[in-house]
């Protein structure tokens, strides 16, 4: 497990409410459309990261962390595990406080880079799923 249980309530309650969403589009069949959904219902503020640079849920996008012209503090990573570890370097780099490799994505090296970094990251878990369970 990549993340016990009190990195996963840290990273939902105490880091910060500003999500880069990496791989979230207007495609609302993809599953990162529907946690973003979730994570806007618990307060946070999502910002989609695409290529396509669309906006989602309200929230205008970029095509990558890096053209973000603010702070995020969580990046949330739904691409497959051959690219995550790039986008979990991307995040050391933008400053954020945290990383979270969803569902099947896993990079055991990034996560080992990102904890040297100093970020809390979490791997193979869904914050959608998560974020309710919390008292």
């Amino acid at each position: 497990m990549y993340g016990d249980q009190e990195t996963v309530r840290k990273i939902l309650t105490e880091l910060g409410d500003t999500w880069a969403v990496v791989g979230l589009s207007a495609n609302r069949d993809r599953a990162a459309y529907g946690v973003a959904a979730v994570l806007q219902r618990f307060g946070k503020r999502v910002v989609p990261i695409h290529p396509k640079a669309e906006t989602v849920h309200g929230e205008q996008g970029y095509p990558s962390l890096s053209a973000v012209p603010f702070k995020v503090d969580v990046v949330d990573v739904f691409v497959n595990s051959g690219l995550a570890g790039q986008v979990a370097d991307e995040a050391v780099a933008a400053g954020a406080a945290a990383v979270w490799f969803q569902l099947g994505v896993v990079d055991e090296a990034a996560y080992e880079r990102t904890r040297a970094a100093g970020l809390d990251m979490v791997m193979d878990r869904c914050p959608a799923i998560e974020i309710p369970l919390l008292d």
